[in-house]
């Protein structure tokens, strides 16, 4: 069981990366409705409002609070956030809270802070808050996926991303769940493994399939990288609990240069230096979740 020290660090944690990544799932919706579909792009709308007031909750929360390792991991801002999220805004119209960016760039770590029982009220309300808006995005979502597969509706965002998105909602929500019943997430290897491979293998697909055909070289390393992740996820399911140490460093390996390679590509699109239909902010989100990858990847080795 989490005493209530590690039960307000890991939320406030939990919030502060996967708030922002389910706030910037909303926008990548809204950007992605054609004009038929308005109504959905105001959902998406008042989901990204609802998920910036859930991530400056935990901002405010968690400074001072959270652990010194997740201020340092860049999971949680990069410093292509804020640049990426005023081009976003630029290109699309779809206004971004971006004072939380630069709250969250001041953002500092404490290794063993004392936590009161009004922050222990505070967190569980939090939580308690941020519950039906999970649901209700992961309802949203469902419905999509649902009426794009059935051809009732048209989206530039691809099948597999709006699946890929949900089940990182869904993800959210089982470690919040898990939370609130006194457990700590991420704790089994395999599991934490296989979801977060597949996740990295289909960030590899989208770039692929995004680049602007003329970015041959960066068209065959994605490839190369949703194959690379492909192998590991095989090895990662077949393996024992024995045996999965060694995966775990080959993962961590592969995670260091994928998140080299996502870099790059944050940086080069933000600058207008590679041909794609990659929103800026697309790019700094998927090497946020690639720092997340590897830092949980190190406490795993």
């Amino acid at each position: 069981m989490l005493n209530q020290q590690q039960y307000v660090i890991l939320s406030l944690e939990l919030h502060l990366f996967f708030g922002r990544i389910m706030k910037e799932h909303s926008l990548f919706l809204e950007a992605g409705f054609t004009p038929a579909n308005a109504n959905f792009s105001k959902v998406a709308d008042q989901f990204k409002t609802q998920f910036e007031t859930v991530l400056y909750n935990a901002v405010v929360l968690g400074n001072g609070i959270i652990s010194p390792n997740v201020v340092s991991s860049g999971e949680l801002v990069t410093e292509y956030t804020l640049g990426t999220e005023q081009k976003t805004q630029n290109f699309t119209g779809i206004v971004i809270n971006q004072d939380i960016t630069r709250m969250e760039a001041d953002l500092f770590g404490m290794e063993d802070p004392q936590i009161t029982s009004e922050m222990v009220q505070q967190v569980r309300q939090l939580n308690a808050q941020t519950m039906p808006l999970l649901d209700g995005l992961i309802e949203f979502k469902t419905r999509v996926l649902n009426d794009v597969l059935a051809c009732n509706m048209f989206t530039v965002n691809y099948p597999l991303l709006i699946d890929h998105i949900l089940r990182e909602a869904n993800m959210y929500k089982s470690q919040l769940a898990a939370l609130e019943n006194g457990e700590s997430p991420d704790t089994n290897v395999k599991e934490t493994e296989l979801f977060w491979d597949q996740i990295m293998m289909e960030h590899a697909l989208f770039i692929r399939g995004l680049l602007d055909p003329t970015e041959g070289d960066l068209i065959n390393t994605s490839n190369d990288f949703a194959m690379e992740y492909a192998t590991l996820l095989e090895q990662a399911r077949a393996a024992t609990d024995s045996s999965i140490e060694q995966i775990t460093g080959d993962t961590l390996e592969e995670t260091l240069k994928y998140h080299d390679f996502k870099e790059a590509g944050a940086s080069g699109i933000a600058e207008c230096k590679i041909r794609s239909i990659i929103l800026p902010l697309l790019g700094d989100h998927v090497l946020r979740e690639a720092n997340h990858f590897i830092r949980i990847l190190k406490q795993f080795s």
